[in-house]
């Protein structure tokens, strides 16, 4: 089998290509390598890549048509989009970019799967795409957020792009006969992760002594998810579904300030958190339902947050020497 996968330089993204690896299949790997956060992390996964038979990369933006249509035309099995502009708070700064990347670069890979025969789709989504969430908007979402959930009220504009790509993927399911599966991601972390989400941050913030920055008062809840649970579930997504969207979480929320204090534990430091003001674009709680992923998929996620934020720590040491010094603000 031979699959493309998009933004596989990226975090989730090199972990899929590592998976599709181990089982046997030939990986291309295409990414643009962008500068919305230290190319050195993309450069550590891309060596780890490039060192296995059976990848190959190209450097590739999903936002140019003529790149997508010239590789897509070497012909796929299947398509996993995990290309995109991520982060709900540089959304808000930045919101043409996100619209440029999440929704024109995934109309490129839809028109690209009709035109040259590419049957299957994997698209990434987010948690982000709940909002509010059914607490203030009816009982349909009402938490832990299940598929059918009330999504029409985003709070940022990454989640309205979010939103706007699983609808272009159902009209093309439904007027070319493209299989495809989205998945909702909830808070994935892990070793060599991306350095604007929270575990990254907290930390290299704690083990450099640096304050441990909180937007609100730490009460918020995530449903923090492994990426290996999330690499899985992706993989997993590529057998015929027709067209799910399907979550992607793990077993229950925990709060900002119960995993800081895990990972306190875990570095044996303590950390010095300075609150500041929260964003009227985060979501106060973001719990998964993942019924439908076992159901459809037979998927459960199998790493929880301790065991998971454990080997984010030792990543983070083992690679201390140039991680310390990657931007995390």
């Amino acid at each position: 089998m031979r699959y493309l996968v998009t933004g596989g330089i990226g975090f989730i993204g090199s972990r899929v290509a590592e998976l599709l690896l181990d089982g046997g299949a030939e990986v291309c790997g295409a990414d643009n390598l962008n500068h919305a956060y230290d190319v050195r992390l993309k450069e550590w996964r891309l060596a780890r890549l490039q060192a296995r038979p059976g990848f190959s990369f190209h450097r590739l933006d999903v936002r140019d048509a003529g790149a997508v249509n010239g590789l897509l035309e070497r012909g796929f099995d299947a398509v996993i989009n995990l290309a995109a502009m991520a982060g709900v708070r540089q959304s808000v700064a930045e919101p043409r970019a996100y619209i440029d990347a999440n929704i024109v670069g995934v109309l490129n890979l839809l028109q690209g799967c009709r035109d040259y025969g590419i049957p299957k789709l994997v698209q990434a989504s987010s948690s982000s795409v709940y909002g509010g969430g059914g607490r203030v908007y009816g009982a349909g979402g009402s938490p832990p957020f299940r598929e059918d959930a009330l999504t029409d009220r985003p709070l940022s504009p990454y989640a309205a792009t979010k939103k706007a790509s699983e609808l272009l993927c159902h009209a093309y399911h439904y007027l070319n006969g493209t299989d495809v599966t989205v998945f909702r991601f909830f808070t994935v972390y892990g070793p060599a992760g991306r350095p604007d989400m929270m575990l990254f941050r907290v930390v290299q913030w704690i083990a450099e002594g640096r304050p441990v920055v909180v937007y609100g008062d730490g009460q918020q809840e995530r449903n923090f998810t492994y990426v290996d649970d999330v690499a899985r579930g992706v993989v997993a997504g590529l057998q015929p579904v027709g067209f799910e969207v399907i979550n992607l979480g793990s077993r229950q929320a925990v709060k900002l300030m119960d995993a800081i204090a895990l990972a306190e534990r875990l570095l044996g430091k303590k950390a010095r958190v300075e609150h500041r003001p929260s964003s009227p674009a985060d979501a106060a709680f973001n719990p998964a339902d993942i019924a439908k992923a076992r159901e459809v998929l037979g998927w459960e996620p199998q790493v929880g947050l301790e065991e998971g934020l454990s080997r984010t720590v030792a990543w983070y040491l083992e690679n201390r020497e140039w991680a310390r010094d990657l931007v995390t603000l």
